[in-house]
């Protein structure tokens, strides 16, 4: 059976892989549209580094004796950016595989839960972010926007690529 016959087939397994894959492909471009809105619009102060600044160059002073350059820090933010939103599509690729249609409803639901789920709880909870008291209203508004930009991005790709990969 050839890769494509077994996408376009309505089996458990077929649906499964359309959806993760379609996902993981939509989340990475989701990804990519919240990182170019957090160029324009300031999520965090300028003195103060990203998770995932902190978690590569824990992880770097670990392996390497040394913390990342500075020069180096947008292409490690990415590192964990790109992995992160491509998984977090999967899954919700993967709990979209019985649900055709567009919802960008369901984007906005996405990208909302994420940040309420991260930004919000697990990340100042780790101490990778500042506890949400401390960080102005204005930066937690433009990362709840980036955030849902994020889950209707990955919505129309996700929509998008599921349907081309089943007709």
């Amino acid at each position: 059976m050839s890769t494509n016959s077994l996408l376009k087939s309505d089996s458990y397994v077929s649906k499964t892989g359309r959806s993760l894959i379609s996902g993981f492909i939509g989340g990475l471009a989701g990804t990519a549209v919240k990182s170019l809105i957090e160029q324009f619009l300031p999520v965090r102060k300028v003195e103060q580094r990203s998770a995932q600044i902190k978690i590569v160059d824990d992880l770097s002073t670990k392996i390497t004796g040394t913390p990342i350059s500075t020069q180096n820090e947008a292409l490690a933010e990415q590192l964990v950016s790109l992995p992160v939103g491509g998984s977090l599509g999967a899954a919700y690729g993967y709990g979209k595989k019985d649900r055709l249609g567009l919802r960008p409803m369901d984007g906005v639901i996405f990208g909302a839960t994420t940040w309420a789920s991260t930004h919000e709880t697990s990340l100042p909870i780790m101490g990778l972010e500042p506890k949400p008291t401390d960080v102005p209203i204005r930066m937690q508004m433009n990362e709840l926007f980036a955030h849902v930009a994020f889950g209707i991005t990955t919505e129309l790709v996700r929509h998008y690529l599921e349907k081309q990969l089943r007709d």
